[in-house]
């Protein structure tokens, strides 16, 4: 109806979508009942293509009345918009026409009772809460499931229906004089059954959190530098970011002019991977309606492809390929972190990050960080309050191994990484 009414307006082209969602989180603090929250949402995104202008819309009053005097707005308001010839639907020939079966919506995250999510949470906190040096411990359980869809004037209509449900628990314990540890973790997935048990999800915010008593400012050090796999996630993310067509053809990317060019270490190869089945960033489509596909970003260390929507395409003068993420594959290497860890010896154990920056146009970056310190071949004492700086670029091309540990239920399969010679500020 949208785009009817758009073109029906004198707009040359249209792009509509639309999203129905339903959403129920419960959070549990020390095993009391804290907060319980439901929203269903409904709302529709217009592009309006209009005498070489554009323009994008949104609205959730869906009324007919309402939704035709809002899509004649938007066309009039398109006018008066500066021409930019770069401006177009995609290609028709790219559009996804049989949509795949991607199994992405679970019939049991819909059916679940209320009383069966505050059960599981409530098991959840009970795993962590009235421990000992345990503080406060909290735990939340989530399920959201809808549709998605969309609908072109140059031929492309799809749609697709989704679930996702997960759960977190976090635990603050006492520590020596006035510290306060922490240490959280949790899971998402489509399908209920393929979420961890109440117990494994809380055993492992408890670990993670008794690990940093005892925590202790880090020695200034130039050493080897092995990132768990959740660290890590958060170096491919600033590694990807600059790969997109925006980015690059703003002038605001360390990737411009790389393209075809080795310019990391040969382990390293990435995936972006959008049909997974069942696999929490799978899609059939993507937000212009093109045809998923498995694209390559990296591989053996040579960068192969950008994120390169219709409008950054036609500005770059390149073929497009798409401009939203699936699922990030790093691919993995042969041996597990204890394996990787005993061969290091000494060095530095990261577990998470603390703040810290990255320039996205020559890479240099300077985290805060917190893990521990791997003395004669283990994970030892925990240690924070230090820095690691360098460049992303040159940190990347002397990647040392990749491990064989990537977390299946999440959007980024990224394994344990080991950097050598990297520099480190503390004591």
């Amino acid at each position: 109806m949208a785009v009817a009414l758009a073109t029906g307006s004198g707009a040359d082209g249209a792009f509509a979508s639309m999203s129905r969602r339903r959403s129920v989180s419960l959070s549990v603090r020390d095993q009391e009942l804290e907060k319980v929250q439901e929203s269903t949402d409904t709302s529709l995104s217009l592009q309006i293509y209009a005498d070489g202008r554009f323009s994008s819309h949104g609205t959730n009053d869906l009324r007919p009345e309402a939704l035709e005097a809002f899509v004649a707005e938007a066309v009039a308001l398109t006018r008066a918009l500066e021409v930019d010839t770069f401006r177009a639907l995609p290609d028709p020939a790219r559009y996804a026409t049989t949509l795949p079966e991607l199994d992405l919506h679970d019939p049991a995250v819909e059916a679940q009772a209320l009383e069966d999510r505050l059960e599981t949470a409530m098991a959840l906190n009970a795993r962590v809460a009235g421990k000992d040096k345990v503080i406060s411990a909290s735990s939340s359980v989530y399920a959201g499931y809808g549709e998605s869809g969309a609908v072109s004037s140059n031929g492309f209509s799809g749609m697709y229906s989704s679930t996702s449900t997960g759960m977190y628990a976090n635990v603050t314990l006492e520590g020596e004089g006035d510290r306060r540890p922490e240490g959280g973790w949790g899971m998402s997935a489509r399908h209920l059954s393929a979420l961890l048990s109440p117990q494994e999800i809380g055993d492992e915010a408890m670990l993670r959190a008794r690990r940093r008593l005892g925590s202790k400012k880090g020695p200034t050090a130039k050493t080897t530098m092995v990132v768990d796999r959740d660290a890590a996630t958060s170096l491919i993310v600033r590694l990807l970011g600059p790969a997109s067509g925006g980015a690059v053809q703003q002038g605001r990317s360390m990737w411009a002019d790389k393209l075809d060019k080795r310019v990391l270490d040969e382990k390293l190869s990435i995936t972006s991977n959008p049909l997974i089945p069942g696999a929490v960033a799978s899609r059939p489509f993507d937000d212009e309606g093109v045809a998923s596909f498995e694209m390559p970003i990296f591989e053996r260390g040579t960068l192969k492809h950008y994120f390169l929507d219709s409008y950054y395409a036609r500005k770059l003068e390149r073929t497009p390929t798409t401009g939203s993420w699936g699922n990030i594959i790093v691919e993995p290497g042969t041996r597990d972190l204890d394996a990787i860890v005993r061969d290091v010896g000494n060095g530095v154990y990261v577990t998470s990050w603390l703040g810290g920056n990255a320039d996205p146009t020559t890479g240099d970056f300077s985290f805060g960080l917190r893990g521990h310190l791997i003395e004669g071949g283990e994970i030892g004492s925990p240690v924070g309050e230090m820095n690691v700086t360098g460049n992303l670029i040159t940190l990347f091309a002397g990647l040392e191994e990749i491990g064989n540990d990537p977390f299946e239920h999440s959007m980024f399969r990224t394994p344990s990484l080991v950097f050598s010679g990297v520099q480190f500020s503390g004591e």
